[in-house]
């Protein structure tokens, strides 16, 4: 989960504009290219950033968490989103595949071990590669914990936060028959998979707008309507992973082994009011995993573009440093 792409950080006036020193095009096979940039301190501490969605796809505001002096900074688009193609494509994209590329990714630069920065849904992959992988993880930076468990998705698509936005929440039902309404991610992968490219995007746009509109604590209100494209990646993408409960073995598998994480520190940035991936989640990642350092940011909500999410995050990057 992670609201759309490309908006500024609050956090990018401080540093100088960051240019990417390599961008590449990486095939990770199945017929996937991701994309891959670079930039930074070509000989810094390697960083990767691990966007939401999924489907989001990484933007240029996204380098500006990191010191360029100190950071070797790593962003790529993740299956079927962003410049990776092919677009919007949910074949062979899962969970397994995307930890699979993050490993190919860290090779082919030829980086040992490097830390993992991640939000939302980019938070769940880095916790999942990170079980997967801990030799290879120096720190977690986590922001606005989802750990892909049926009650965060019941929060959210089962009308949940449904009880604070009831306007908006009538708008992402309306669309859908009163008989299917019981399951509306569901009822949403019917028509998101429908063939029909409009009704694609139609059924896209709603459901992109209904995530973005919570992200922030400061919204009053949808802001418009995403670009057709990014919206039907990012609606497609997530669905697929919703409807397919994130890939994982069983519910509450982040959790379950979190004793992987046993000799990995980490940081929690998490937002007071996050309505989309609420404080919960986050509170019990920290109290089962020992190494954990928690802050709570006041009246924050889930977006990376929080001012208070952004100043902690650029914070805790930089006190990293001197360790």
């Amino acid at each position: 989960m992670d609201h759309a792409a490309g908006q500024k950080s609050a956090a990018s006036y401080l540093y100088p504009r960051l240019d990417p020193f390599d961008q590449r095009m990486l095939a990770v096979g199945d017929g996937h290219s991701v994309y891959v940039e670079q930039c930074g301190n070509p000989e810094g501490v390697p960083v990767v950033v691990l966007h939401g969605g999924p489907g989001g796809g990484c933007s240029p505001s996204m380098r500006r968490y990191f010191d360029p002096e100190h950071y070797r900074i790593i962003l790529f688009d993740q299956r079927g989103c962003g410049r990776s193609r092919p677009h919007a494509s949910v074949v062979d994209n899962t969970t397994w595949h995307l930890v699979a590329d993050i490993e190919l990714i860290r090779s082919t630069l030829g980086i040992e071990k490097w830390v993992v920065f991640g939000g939302s849904w980019g938070a769940t992959l880095a916790l999942i590669y990170a079980e997967a992988h801990p030799d290879r993880v120096r720190h977690l930076m986590l922001r606005g914990v989802f750990l892909m468990t049926q009650a965060e998705l019941d929060w959210f698509y089962a009308g949940g936060a449904g009880r604070f936005w009831p306007d908006l929440w009538s708008k992402f039902v309306d669309l859908v028959p009163h008989d299917e309404r019981d399951d509306l991610v569901a009822a949403y992968h019917k028509r998101l998979f429908s063939g029909e490219l409009m009704t694609e995007i139609r059924y896209a746009r709603v459901w992109a707008g209904w995530e973005n509109t919570l992200a922030s604590i400061d919204n009053e209100g949808p802001a418009g309507e995403s670009p057709a494209e990014y919206a039907r990646a990012f609606a497609r993408l997530e669905n697929h992973y919703f409807t397919n409960r994130g890939f994982l073995d069983y519910d509450g598998q982040i959790l379950g082994e979190i004793d992987r994480l046993a000799n990995v520190p980490g940081t929690i940035v998490q937002g007071r009011y996050d309505m989309i991936c609420p404080p919960g989640s986050a509170y019990a990642l920290h109290e089962a995993w020992p190494l954990s350092k928690m802050i709570f940011v006041p009246r924050a909500g889930h977006a990376l573009s929080e001012p208070g999410i952004s100043a902690a995050l650029v914070r805790e990057m930089d006190r990293l440093k001197t360790r």
